[in-house]
């Protein structure tokens, strides 16, 4: 297995209307990157706890030089 350990998994929960918000760090302070509809498949790496709240590094599967962190109550396994 070649380069770093990913799972695959999907955005899921976030409402018809609504975007998961990709992060440039594990935390609501941090910028958004851009917004996510449920159903994008992402590559989940590490996980961290940042004040309560379990944040994944993550890359999209389309394109994985976007990166960043999302809250990992928005992702389950594929």
């Amino acid at each position: 297995c070649a380069g770093l350990p990913t799972d695959r998994t999907v955005v899921t929960g976030t409402g018809p209307d609504d975007l998961l918000k990709l992060r440039a760090g594990p935390g609501l302070g941090y910028s958004v990157v851009l917004g996510l509809p449920d159903g994008t498949v992402l590559n989940r790496r590490d996980c961290v706890t940042e004040l309560g709240q379990l944040w994944c590094k993550v890359s999209l599967a389309d394109a994985p030089r976007v990166t960043g962190y999302v809250s990992a109550d928005y992702i389950s396994p594929r």
